[in-house]
């Protein structure tokens, strides 16, 4: 059996995905071996559909017939699996997941800003009619560049951040381990690089803590991937059942309980609900079982914060 699928780790992504290089990077960061799918930018993808439910985002970890949506889940799950080298070492607990929060959401919001705006004369028009799907919002290329040059204001503000922090310890976040924390700014950095590597230089050139930083984390390379066909995942899912459930958590606050039918989906883009029977609830995850056609049971699981969960008759 191959390392890859001896983890059992299969990552559905495609190269240019930033979420998918965080994944990627805390593979490296671990040393693991994974199994790599490479999807479509673009929808259609007809072999992970099913398994998600219609979930759309990039990138999605399959572990069997455990299917597991979102970037923050995908990584808490393998820190579950593969507690070693910890993506939060002793001290970051709790405040790297909210740093990530930061990271993902208010600075890549700028950070994709600042990339159209550079490029978004170039983006295939199917491309921009897919993200206008996924985001619900039109894909506004003279919007983007007239605004590029005040979010590069803001994009260097909130590198400062990184910056000062470097400055005051290093040689990373929280000191001489990497983490969450620096996977999730990583994540700004990486995709300015490659979408826009004008403004990257230039930014560099007043940010020498991130640019040494910088180095570091690519250091940490992608582990050991492995490919593998989207049709050779589906089938692995098809044969496998899903993970014993985990032991739900009381109090709920919509009164959550194993048995219930739900529908979940993410609270900022690619609104499209996913239906299912919960497994188990928690503070940070909810897991629901579902019928994927052609693969038959799966559990698809989603994370808490970013994700509504609302029940269905």
């Amino acid at each position: 059996m191959s390392p890859a699928l001896q983890t059992g780790l299969i990552l559905h992504q495609y190269p240019t995905s930033p979420y998918a290089e965080m994944v990627r990077l805390a593979l490296g960061l671990k040393g693991l071996a994974w199994a790599r799918v490479e999807q479509s930018v673009i929808m259609p993808r007809p072999f992970l559909t099913p398994l998600t439910g219609g979930y759309r985002r990039i990138p999605v970890l399959q572990v069997g017939a455990d299917i597991y949506c979102d970037t923050g889940l995908i990584l808490r799950e393998i820190e579950r699996r593969h507690p070693e080298v910890p993506l939060t070492p002793p001290g970051q607990e709790g405040i790297a997941w909210a740093l990530r929060s930061w990271a993902e959401r208010a600075w890549f919001g700028v950070t994709v800003g600042v990339v159209f705006g550079a490029r978004g004369d170039a983006v295939p028009a199917e491309f921009m009619k897919d993200r206008e799907a996924l985001t619900g919002r039109p894909f506004d290329v003279a919007g983007m560049k007239t605004a590029a040059p005040m979010l590069k204001d803001q994009w260097r503000a909130n590198a400062w951040f990184v910056e000062e922090r470097l400055a005051a310890g290093g040689p990373f976040l929280f000191g001489a381990q990497a983490g969450m924390a620096d996977l999730a700014a990583y994540l700004n950095v990486w995709f300015l690089r490659s979408g826009a590597p004008e403004a990257h230089a230039a930014f560099m050139e007043t940010l020498p803590h991130v640019r040494a930083w910088a180095a570091r984390m690519d250091a940490f390379g992608h582990g050991a991937p492995a490919d593998m066909a989207p049709q050779d995942a589906f089938a692995i899912a098809a044969a496998a059942s899903p993970e014993r459930a985990r032991p739900s958590i009381a109090a709920e606050p919509q009164g959550l309980a194993p048995g219930m039918r739900v529908a979940v989906m993410a609270d900022d883009y690619g609104r499209d609900p996913v239906a299912g029977e919960i497994v188990f609830a928690g503070p940070q995850e909810i897991a629901i079982r579902r019928e994927a056609e052609g693969a038959g049971e799966v559990v698809v699981h989603f994370p808490r914060a970013g994700f509504w969960v609302a029940k269905v008759g």
